[in-house]
């Protein structure tokens, strides 16, 4: 749970502090390449001075209510995992494929039903949705470069949008991507939107 925060909150170019006295692999990893600081111990009253946002992403219920109460008397941001009535603002459980993020909330009724529908959705979007998306990204300025009118810029974009995209990025079936952009780009564009596409490939 605290990977998933961090790495959230690195996504936003936040400063981030772990307090713990052990980090997974991947948090370590990202402490010895200098992305957060890691305090290595447990939290003790104090530690949420420099603080804006806090999260405890702890089940240890004694530390919950600690930070909860400094991060009272501080007036702090606070997110308190799986315990709403403990937070003061509440996280959405997100599915993130590069620039595509797919959040869920049920406004902390159930964050089980959230977490349950983000392991669902991840594996229903997966890398392939990030190549679609990077993809999409560099093609929309060359059409927009071509001058047109707004309701022709919406109808080639409505157009590119094949429901077999993702499938052929996954299968890694380029030549039936590049057919398609070919059929809706034709000879519309001057910039070379081939090589554009072609440097996402997986």
């Amino acid at each position: 749970m605290a990977e998933r925060k961090v790495s959230g909150l690195l996504s936003c170019s936040a400063q981030v502090s772990v307090i713990s006295p052990e980090l997974t692999g991947d948090l370590l990893h990202r402490h010895n390449a200098g992305t957060i600081q890691w305090i290595n111990r447990k939290y003790r009253k104090g530690d949420l001075q420099q603080a804006f946002l806090v999260i405890a992403a702890t089940d240890d219920e004694e530390t919950q209510k600690q930070v909860h109460e400094e991060a009272a008397a501080r007036n702090l941001l606070l997110n308190v995992a799986d315990v709403p009535q403990r937070c003061n603002f509440i996280l959405p459980a997100a599915v993130r494929q590069g620039d595509l993020i797919i959040a869920i909330s049920t406004a902390g009724k159930s964050p089980a039903l959230a977490r349950k529908l983000r392991l669902e959705l991840e594996k229903r979007f997966g890398v392939e949705y990030r190549v679609l998306v990077d993809i999409l990204g560099a093609v929309r300025p060359v059409i927009l470069a071509c001058g047109l009118e707004q309701p022709d810029n919406e109808l080639l974009f409505k157009q590119l949008l094949h429901d077999d995209m993702a499938g052929w990025i996954r299968a890694r079936d380029w030549s039936s991507l590049e057919n398609h952009f070919e059929k809706v780009l034709g000879n519309r564009t001057e910039d070379d939107w081939l090589q554009k596409i072609r440097s996402f490939y997986l």
